[in-house]
């Protein structure tokens, strides 16, 4: 028994039609892509992988870093997918938390993560964008026939780092029956089967693009038009040939800023979905007006893969997320307390389903903090739930920023700011952003007598965060602002400064 492997690898044994297509029109069939995960599964194991040992990936997108994730799966492996816009001071305190047997770069980046691998006892391939490297020369001369790990339902079945409020980033587990049992929510919820074409153009990275959107094709036999980014000019090429499309709203205002866009473009197409981060309400009408689809909206968080969805059969409501999915059941609580709240009050959102994670990882202390007694998890995200059950986001906790749906915690920001020589202090918000949704904007305070700039804050954060954590606008300010406890009003500072932050569209 395998879970995940049986219900998403197995059956492409038995596929001699195409499960993916490359932009340029040439497809792997479910057998290749089998076999293929095969001879890299047999790989990992030569390579000293056993059940439960971790495989860690950042590597650019492709079908052969699909392959990747799918093998790691059939050796019970814990797969770690990180973000290719990481540094090295991230992934050396990765690869050092997680402790993978094996990881995978890009061929770019050997030479730096060589040394961090090597300090860390991780054995090191690599993979190019088209495919090539030491991972696919090796592979190919392994046997195509492997013996699917022995994993159950509670076994973990992936790891995926989220930031962390005190700077320190944490280790979300899903489990086998937590990635599984969101794919079939998902499937029974937007009526997903063997005849969808997805284009899918999303990162894998990151859960959407790999733990919802592959997830779900493969579990219901679909097939996937395998992008390796968004490109406008490929997505409207392509469209014409899919019955649906994910995406994080910068997606749909780029394709509602092209004239070609419109209904005959999209007349075939069955279902536009969109998350990690909120869909305006004025591009929900807006793309409705364009094409007369209604973009079906949805909730989920790293923790829980998707937890709420508007409906496909019925009103997809601008500015909700939606009802909670099959077999989730979610609430709206005290954020102080955990009682309960009546319906339409604002609180805290909680759930509890099959798909809610184990815990992060080697923090004990830090899961216990984040599940109430009768099994709900604490979301973070403030919301409340109307009489028809549909549930809006009206805030986050924490002062959580999303932009181009990541997350950003203001904390991890901070920390590298007020390291600067000549700070004394930063605070960090979300400011209103045409493409991202929001962007990261630092408020800095000068030490007397400094003489700070914005840009050169801006300039020596690249080689230390990833591209989306960066600040794109900086203000400096002679103090923050605080109420009577000393803690900084970070909703006045956005009143003050993000209301003014408009950057052009990038």
């Amino acid at each position: 028994m395998n879970p995940l492997a049986d219900a998403l690898v197995q059956p492409l044994a038995g596929r001699e039609d195409a499960v993916l297509i490359r932009p340029n029109g040439s497809t792997v069939t479910g057998v290749e892509l089998h076999n293929r995960s095969g001879k890299i599964a047999n790989l990992l194991v030569e390579a000293g992988v056993k059940p439960g040992h971790r495989v860690a990936m950042q590597a650019t997108k492709s079908i052969e870093a699909l392959t990747l994730y799918l093998a790691s799966i059939r050796a019970g492996a814990l797969f770690l997918p990180l973000n290719t816009a990481y540094t090295a001071a991230e992934l050396e305190y990765f690869l050092g938390d997680a402790e993978p047997i094996v990881a995978i770069c890009d061929p770019k980046d050997q030479a730096v993560l060589g040394s961090i691998a090597q300090a860390n006892g991780v054995t090191l391939f690599t993979l190019a964008a088209d495919g090539s490297g030491s991972l696919t020369d090796s592979a190919a001369g392994q046997a195509a026939d492997f013996k699917n790990a022995e994993r159950g339902p509670d076994d973990l079945a992936a790891i995926l780092y989220t930031s962390g409020t005190t700077g320190c980033s944490k280790g979300a587990m899903l489990s086998h029956d937590n990635l599984l049992s969101n794919a079939e929510s998902l499937s029974e919820a937007w009526r997903f089967t063997e005849k969808d074409m997805l284009l899918h153009a999303l990162p894998i990275f990151h859960a959407h693009g790999l733990f919802v959107a592959v997830n779900v094709l493969l579990r219901v036999g679909g097939k996937m038009i395998f992008m390796p980014r968004f490109d406008l000019e490929s997505v409207l090429a392509r469209l014409p040939k899919a019955t649906s499309m994910m995406g994080v709203p910068t997606f749909y205002t780029r394709l509602l800023g092209d004239e070609r866009f419109d209904r005959h473009l999209t007349a075939h197409m069955r279902l536009f979905i969109s998350g990690s981060a909120p869909l305006l309400a004025e591009t929900h009408h807006a793309f409705e007006a364009r094409n007369g689809h209604r973009i079906l909206e949805r909730y989920g968080m790293t923790e829980t893969t998707m937890s709420t969805s508007n409906p496909y059969d019925g009103e997809r409501r601008a500015g909700t997320v939606g009802m909670p999915l099959p077999r989730v059941e979610a609430r709206i609580a005290n954020a102080e307390t955990g009682e309960a709240l009546p319906q339409g009050d604002v609180g805290v959102l909680e759930v509890r389903a099959p798909n809610v994670f184990k815990g992060y990882w080697r923090m004990p202390e830090k899961t216990a903090e984040e599940f109430r007694e009768d099994g709900f998890l604490i979301t973070g995200d403030i919301a409340r739930i109307d009489e028809d059950g549909y549930v809006t986001i009206v805030g986050r906790a924490k002062d959580l920023v999303i932009s181009g749906g990541y997350n950003v915690y203001p904390k991890e920001v901070e920390i590298e700011i007020d390291d600067m020589d000549g700070v004394l202090e930063s605070a960090v918000i979300g400011g209103p952003h045409p493409d991202f949704g929001e962007a990261v904007v630092a408020v800095v305070v000068p030490e007397a007598g400094a003489d700070l700039d914005g840009e050169a804050i801006k300039l020596s954060l690249q080689d230390k965060l990833a591209k989306f954590k960066c600040p794109k606008a900086v203000f400096l300010v002679e103090e923050l602002p605080r109420n009577t406890m000393g803690k900084v009003q970070k909703n006045v500072l956005r009143d003050d400064y993000a209301a003014h932050f408009a950057p052009a569209k990038t």
